[in-house]
C-alpha cells in the first residue's frame, strides 16, 4: 500500500480526525509523448509526529529533512512563537535571546525525544535513505548521538554558513554594579573587564546532521536499483556560476569571492517567507530545494516531522517530490496551508 494513502485512513469514529491538507501537483519529469502527466502529493497534517509516523509503512520513506525543536527554554516539541514571546520568565535578564539559557536537563530531554523519534524513523525509512536534521553548534552532539544510537550511520555534517547573526556574549557591567563594593572598586573592575563578555561567541553557522539508514550487505548501486536511495546527485552544482560540486559547506548569501564561487546556493527572496508568517526559524526555500535534490530523486517521498511554516513542503512541490509534513502547532499549520495554497 502507498504510504501516503495509508496515512489518510480515518481514525476510529470515537477519535477526532487529524486536520489534513492534501494537494495534488501536476508534474512532467521527462515524460514520453504518449504518457499521461504524473501526480505528486503534498500532505500536511496537524498532529503529533510520533502518532502520524507510526501509521506509515515500514521501509517506505526516501528522505527525512527537518528542523527539530531544541528543548532549550520554551523551545520544546510543543513550542510556538506566541508562547516564546509571551514568556516573561525566560531568564534572569529580560533581553536574553530565547534559546540561550543553559540547562543540562533540557539537553537530555532533547536527546531522549530525538532518540525515540530516530528509532521510529529507522523503521519507516528505506535502506540508504537520508535523515537530515538542522541543529545548533552546542546541541549538534545530542542530535547526532541520538541518530547514531538508534541505528543510523552519521555520514557527514553540512555547515550552513551565514553572516546575518547577532553577537550573543554580554557585558558583565550590570552585574558589577550590583556587587557590594565601593564605586571606585566597581569602576576598577569594569575597566579591567571592559573587553570581556559571557562565553557565547557570535554563531555564524548552523550544522546539519547527515545520517543514513545502513544498506546492509548491498553495494550502493544495488541498493539504488532496489530502493532508489543512497547515491547522491552530483549534477546539483553549487557556486555563483553553478559549476562546483556539492560540499559540506553551504551559503545562501554573498560572503567572500572564494565562498561565493564554491558554496553559494542562492540568495533567499525576501518575499518567500510569506505574509503573517510568525515562525522564528524559517529556512530559505532554495536551500531546502538544494538538499532535497541532492539527497533524493524525483517522485521520492520526503517527510518533515516538524514542518514549521511549511518550507519543506513548498520545496517538495517545486522539485517534484511527494511530501508528508507534520506540524503539531495549529498556528503554524494554518501558515503552512496558506503558503501552499497561495504559492
Amino acid at each position: 500500500m502507498d504510504p501516503i494513502q495509508k496515512t489518510q485512513k480515518a481514525k476510529p469514529k470515537t477519535k477526532p480526525k487529524t486536520p489534513t491538507l492534501k494537494i495534488e501537483v501536476e508534474v512532467e519529469p521527462e515524460l514520453k509523448p504518449e504518457s499521461e502527466p504524473e501526480k505528486t502529493e503534498i500532505i500536511i497534517l496537524n498532529n503529533d509526529c510520533l502518532i502520524e509516523l507510526e501509521k506509515l509503512e515500514d521501509n517506505s520513506i526516501d528522505c527525512v529533512i527537518t528542523d527539530p525543536p531544541y528543548f532549550i527554554d520554551k523551545l520544546d516539541n510543543a513550542w510556538s512563537s506566541a508562547k516564546i514571546e509571551g514568556d516573561k520568565k525566560n531568564s534572569h535578564i529580560k533581553h536574553l535571546p530565547k534559546g540561550m539559557k543553559f540547562d543540562k536537563s533540557q539537553v537530555k530531554n532533547l536527546y531522549d525525544y530525538y532518540f525515540a523519534l530516530s528509532k521510529l524513523l529507522f523503521k519507516k525509512m528505506k535502506p540508504g535513505a537520508y535523515f537530515l536534521s538542522f541543529s545548533s553548534p552546542r546541541l549538534y552532539h545530542a542530535i547526532a548521538m541520538s541518530c547514531e544510537i538508534a541505528g543510523f550511520e552519521i555520514r557527514d555534517m553540512i555547515n550552513w554558513v551565514y553572516t546575518q547573526s547577532m553577537p550573543k556574549g554580554m557585558s558583565v557591567s550590570h552585574i558589577i554594579d550590583k556587587m557590594d563594593l565601593t564605586q571606585e572598586e566597581k569602576q576598577k573592575i569594569k575597566e579591567e573587564y571592559k573587553d570581556f563578555k559571557t562565553p557565547q561567541i557570535r554563531s555564524c553557522f548552523e550544522p546539519i546532521c547527515v545520517a543514513m539508514k545502513p544498506i546492509g550487505n548491498l553495494t550502493f548501486i544495488k541498493n539504488e536499483l532496489q530502493f532508489k536511495t543512497g547515491l547522491l546527485d552530483f549534477s546539483q552544482k553549487v557556486g555563483e556560476n553553478k559549476d562546483r560540486v556539492p560540499a559540506n559547506i553551504i551559503t545562501t548569501e554573498e560572503y567572500t569571492e572564494a565562498y561565493d564561487k564554491n558554496f553559494l546556493v542562492s540568495k533567499p527572496n525576501k518575499a518567500e517567507k510569506g505574509e503573517n508568517n510568525t515562525h522564528i526559524t524559517v529556512k530559505p526555500i532554495q536551500l531546502m530545494e538544494h538538499l532535497i535534490k541532492l539527497f533524493s530523486k524525483e517522485g521520492a517521498l520526503i517527510v518533515d516531522p516538524f514542518l514549521g511554516s511549511g518550507t519543506t513542503a513548498l520545496a517538495c512541490k517545486n522539485t517534484n517530490r511527494r511530501c508528508i509534513g507534520i506540524e503539531l502547532n495549529e498556528e503554524y499549520y494554518q501558515i503552512c496551508k496558506s503558503r501552499l495554497l497561495n504559492c
